[in-house]
């Protein structure tokens, strides 16, 4: 009900103010008024304004001792509100004109004054400054005038404001909103600016002043616009004082604007909040997975022929699936080859930008596999899918998307998740534990970070490798809290070893110890196939755990060929590790980790290539980036950590290879939810039993 009041009392000021009611009476003519000024969140109910017997039902009454009530009545349809006003002078006293009178609502040997909205009363104190005092012979007053200033026991907020009774005497009033709300601002955007505007609605003109915010977030909140200060307005004119507004926090932030007047209590005071929002630039969006192109298929309205040496597509990713049309910075795609007629490699680059020398999958002649592919999107909504040499079909599926400029701006619209690093660990080795996924078997799994992180995941970032499948097929990861999903995680060739990042939403469901929910995600093979699955970080909603990461995504540029001495020299020789500096061109200060693709060029033997942090003191992790056969070019995506300066180690397991790294963007340090917390470890993991 106390909103409909609102809403009534802003109704009440509206029509004042616009519909044609009559101005004040002149002077000399005796009136009776009602001004009713709050601040500060006080929350009596009283509708605020500046209401006489011309347009409002008034209601004076009169006691003995000069104990004086007037009550402003609304009405509407069925509807009836009302203020009222109560004053008495001390016990045994009566009102003496001139006199300030300090007083509580219970009065006795102070004055009394009681504020009452609809029956509703509070205790507290105040004072009645008095005007004007007019008795007949009796000695009855006849006439009052007064102003006065109230505030309820534990509240902070004020209520002042005149009171005339068959007065002559003229006030001053200001109609005005008491709060200014700053609803949505987002943290670290422009400032938002408002306007509160002060119009006239006294019995005579109002002088204003110098405007100024005080409170304990004052900070959040500038003037930088004022057309009231030393203005005189008659009934009815108007002026403004912009306020803008900023924050770094989704909690409320309040202060108090103030601006001076010619009245008893000597200012206008409105209540400021601000509440921030933070956007989604950058912040992880999961979607169900979505085919995007087919060329076997010859979809969307391509031929069914696979892309030629030198020839792309120019491929439409945002409005499509689950991706919106706007707010997109980046696609996380799952991009497959299949049946390729010669070794080569494909590039998915943005639409509009030259193509760049990097490469997205790296294949040989008949090979199957694919790869996780981040990249950034074009002005257009698109990105180009570009083939190398001999002619091969591609399938493109999206499996996510980083938000870009408008991201999370909507009122309902989700922040997104932030990319948490976490130390490289190997959750999963079917090899060593629990046998190979049967044909169409499922595995499911768990893994737990300590409460602060595993309550509020809710996405996994895996390297998930299949090994020594018997046969051609594929591997599913996902939740598990549906059946398996049509998309594919890791497209294998028999006998081969085929890894691929993912980004796996989880699930809380399982009996798996511990006193609180951990993350759980499943596995299904299509063909008998060994796993092994590596964690290399955790998405969690962008406000649940401190120090979260966002994506820039940029243009592929190449950081590493050790065949031209670029990042490194030479290929690498068995148990080598290199140390890779990223240029000041790829990162800033807030750089914590990067998007890469790893590829693996011409290896001597088969090898395990690993990278991770350099000068963090981290010794090598067991997980591993890519897994590469005698003689096999492969790639594969990967987001390593860098350093404090900067640099990642690259590590190769056996004979020699030459190493390409192409980074596709850089996850740099959120400034507004930073806090204790973070540098997060797996404290254990293993089958999920329910």
């Amino acid at each position: 009900m106390r909103f409909l009041r609102t809403l009534l009392g802003m109704g009440v000021a509206t029509a004042c103010a616009v519909a044609g009611l009559p101005g004040p009476a002149q002077a000399a003519d005796p009136r009776t008024a009602l001004v009713v000024n709050q601040s500060g969140g006080q929350t009596l109910g009283l509708l605020a304004g500046a209401f006489d017997d011309s347009d409002t039902e008034m209601e004076a009454t009169l006691g003995a001792g000069d104990d004086f009530t007037l009550t402003a009545h609304f009405r509407q349809d069925e509807l009836h509100y009302w203020n009222g006003v109560r004053t008495a002078p001390p016990a045994d006293e009566t009102w003496q004109e001139g006199g300030v009178y300090p007083a509580t609502s219970a009065g006795g040997t102070s004055a009394r004054l009681s504020l009452e909205a609809d029956g509703q009363t509070c205790a507290g104190a105040g004072k009645v400054t008095v005007k004007q005092v007019r008795r007949d012979a009796a000695g009855t007053m006849t006439a009052f005038a007064a102003a006065y200033e109230f505030r309820c026991d534990g509240q902070t907020g004020i209520v002042d404001g005149e009171i005339r009774w068959n007065s002559d005497l003229d006030y001053v009033a200001a109609l005005y909103a008491h709060t200014l709300g700053f609803d949505r601002v987002e943290i670290g955007g422009a400032p938002m600016v408002q306007a509160a505007r002060f119009s006239s609605r006294g019995s005579t003109p109002i002088t204003f002043g110098a405007a100024s915010i005080s409170g304990a977030d004052a900070s959040a909140f500038r003037i930088v616009g004022n057309d009231c200060a030393g203005r005189t307005l008659p009934w009815g004119e108007e002026c403004t004082v912009l306020v803008e507004a900023t924050t770094t926090s989704t909690a409320d932030r309040t202060a108090t604007l103030h601006l001076a007047d010619d009245s008893t209590y000597g200012s206008r005071m409105v209540d400021l909040r601000v509440r921030g929002y933070h956007n989604g630039v950058g912040s992880y969006y999961p979607v169900a997975p979505d085919r995007l192109m087919d060329t076997r298929a010859g979809y969307p309205n391509l031929p069914s022929t696979p892309i030629g040496p030198g020839g792309e597509v120019d491929l439409q990713v945002t409005g499509r699936g689950d991706v919106p049309a706007q707010g997109v910075g980046a696609v996380v795609l799952n991009v497959t080859v299949t049946g390729p007629t010669a070794d080569g490699f494909v590039t998915v680059y943005p639409s509009g930008e030259a193509r760049p020398t990097a490469s997205s999958v790296n294949f040989a002649k008949g090979w199957l596999g694919s790869n996780n592919v981040t990249v950034k999107v074009g002005s257009n909504g698109r990105v180009k899918v570009y083939n190398r040499n001999g002619a091969t079909h591609v399938v493109v599926d999206v499996v996510g998307y980083y938000g870009g400029a408008g991201a999370g701006q909507g009122r309902f619209e989700s922040s997104g998740s932030h990319f948490h690093p976490v130390q490289p660990t190997r959750l999963v080795d079917t090899r060593t534990t629990g046998g190979a996924v049967p044909a169409g078997g499922t595995r499911r799994y768990f893994v737990d970070f300590g409460p602060q992180l595993s309550l509020r995941s809710s996405a996994l970032v895996l390297n998930i490798t299949a090994v020594a499948p018997e046969k051609s097929g594929f591997l599913t990861a996902w939740s598990g809290t549906t059946g398996v999903p049509v998309a594919s995680t890791v497209n294998y060739g028999a006998g081969k070893v085929v890894p691929n990042l993912a980004v796996v939403q989880d699930n809380y469901q399982c009996d798996c110890g511990g006193t609180y929910a951990v993350p759980t995600f499943s596995l299904y093979s299509s063909q008998n196939a060994h796993v092994v699955v590596d964690l290399v970080g955790v998405m969690a909603p962008v406000e649940s755990v401190p120090n979260g990461l966002r994506l820039t995504p940029l243009s592929p540029t190449r950081l590493v060929d050790s065949r031209t001495g670029l990042g490194t020299s030479g290929a690498l020789g068995p148990k080598v590790t290199r140390t890779v500096t990223a240029p000041p061109a790829l990162v800033t200060d807030a750089t914590r980790a990067l998007a890469m693709n790893v590829t693996a060029v011409a290896p001597t033997e088969a090898t395990v290539l690993t990278v991770w942090p350099a000068g963090t003191g981290l010794a090598k992790p067991t997980a591993s980036n890519l897994n590469p056969a005698a003689g096999q070019t492969v790639s594969n995506a990967a987001v390593t950590g860098i350093g404090p300066a900067d640099a990642f180690h690259a590590h190769n397991h056996a004979g020699s290879t030459h190493l390409v790294t192409d980074v596709v963007g850089r996850f740099d340090l959120y400034p507004y939810t930073v806090g204790t917390g973070g540098g997060f470890t797996v404290l254990r993991s293993g089958p999920a039993l329910g």
